[in-house]
C-alpha cells in the first residue's frame, strides 16, 4: 500500500513538475538570452547558459529609448486602471448583490451579455468617443475607458453573495449608512476577490498595447510595451537582445505584485462564486 501511494505521488510530482518547465521554461530562456550577446542569441542550436555575460541589451534599453518615461507611463496607468475597477466594480457588485431596486436582475443580465462581446468590436467606438472628449494622447484616454470592467463587476458580485445578509442588516438596525456599509464592513471582508481583481487587472492593464498604440501619439505618452515594439525593431531586422531585456523588465512588475498578494489571489479564486 505505501508503495503504491509513494509510486502515485512520485508520478503526480513528476508530472507536476514537467508541467511548471513547460511554464517556466520559456520566461528563463529570455532571462538568460537578455544577457547574451545578439550573436549568441541569433546562434542555431540555441544555448540556454550564456557563453558571453553582458548587459549591453539593458545598457541599449535605457539609452535607446525613453525608459524612465514610458516605465513611468505604464505604472501611472496601471496603478489608477486598477484603483479604478477596485472601487467601481466592488460597488457596482456590492449594489448587484445586496441592495434591493428594480431593474437589477436586469442590469445584471446586461453586465453578463457584456462579457460575451468581442473587445474589438467596441474599440473603435471607444476610440471615437475618447477623440469626441478630446482626450487623445492623454492619460485620461488612457485610464478612463478601463476604469470599470464588466467582468470586475461579475467576479465582486459572485464573491459578495458570499457575504452572509444578516451581517448587512445588523448594521442597517445599527443606523449605519449603505456607503458606512460598504467602507467599513463589505470592503474589509472582500480582501480575496479584491486582490484577484487587482491582479487580474494590473496585469492587463501593464501588458495592453493595441489601445495606448492608437491613443498616445507621442513618445512622452508611450507606455513600455509600446516604446519597446517601437524602436526594438531596425529597418532591416529585428534586435532580440533589446527585446528580450524590454520582455524582462516588463515582466518583473507583474511578478512582484503576484508574489505579493498569491495568496489571497488564491483564496479569491478559490471561493469567489460560492454562495
Amino acid at each position: 500500500m505505501r508503495r503504491r501511494d509513494f509510486a502515485a505521488r512520485l508520478g503526480l510530482h513528476t508530472i507536476l513538475g514537467a508541467g511548471m518547465l513547460v511554464v517556466v521554461g520559456p520566461f528563463l530562456w529570455a532571462l538568460l538570452s537578455s544577457v547574451k550577446p545578439e550573436a549568441e542569441i541569433r546562434r542555431i542550436p540555441a544555448t540556454w547558459w550564456p557563453n558571453v555575460f553582458t548587459l549591453d541589451n539593458y545598457d541599449e534599453l535605457l539609452s535607446r529609448l525613453d525608459f524612465p518615461q514610458a516605465f513611468a507611463n505604464s505604472a501611472i496607468v496601471a496603478v489608477f486602471t486598477t484603483l479604478g475597477n477596485l472601487v467601481f466594480c466592488s460597488a457596482l457588485g456590492y449594489a448587484l448583490a445586496k441592495l434591493r431596486f428594480p431593474g437589477r436582475r436586469a442590469i445584471f443580465l446586461v453586465v453578463l451579455g457584456t462579457l460575451m462581446v468581442p473587445s474589438m468590436v467596441t474599440f473603435v467606438p471607444q476610440f471615437v468617443m475618447v477623440s469626441n472628449l478630446g482626450l487623445v494622447n492623454s492619460y485620461g484616454g488612457l485610464i478612463l475607458p478601463f476604469l470599470a470592467t464588466p467582468f470586475g463587476v461579475f467576479l465582486m458580485r459572485q464573491y459578495l453573495l458570499s457575504i452572509p445578509d444578516e451581517l448587512i442588516e445588523a448594521a442597517r438596525v445599527d443606523g449605519a449608512g449603505e456607503l458606512r456599509i460598504f467602507a467599513r464592513i463589505v470592503l474589509p471582508l472582500c480582501g480575496p476577490a479584491l486582490a484577484t481583481l487587482g491582479i487580474l487587472t494590473f496585469l492587463a492593464s501593464w501588458n495592453n498595447f493595441l489601445w495606448p498604440l492608437v491613443v498616445a501619439t507621442t513618445e512622452d505618452k508611450y507606455t513600455l510595451p509600446v516604446a519597446l515594439a517601437l524602436y526594438s525593431v531596425g529597418q532591416n531586422r529585428i534586435d532580440y537582445g533589446l527585446v528580450l531585456a524590454g520582455a524582462v523588465a516588463v515582466l518583473l512588475p507583474v511578478v512582484i505584485v503576484f508574489v505579493l498578494l498569491q495568496r489571497q489571489f488564491l483564496r479569491g479564486i478559490a471561493t469567489t462564486g460560492l454562495k
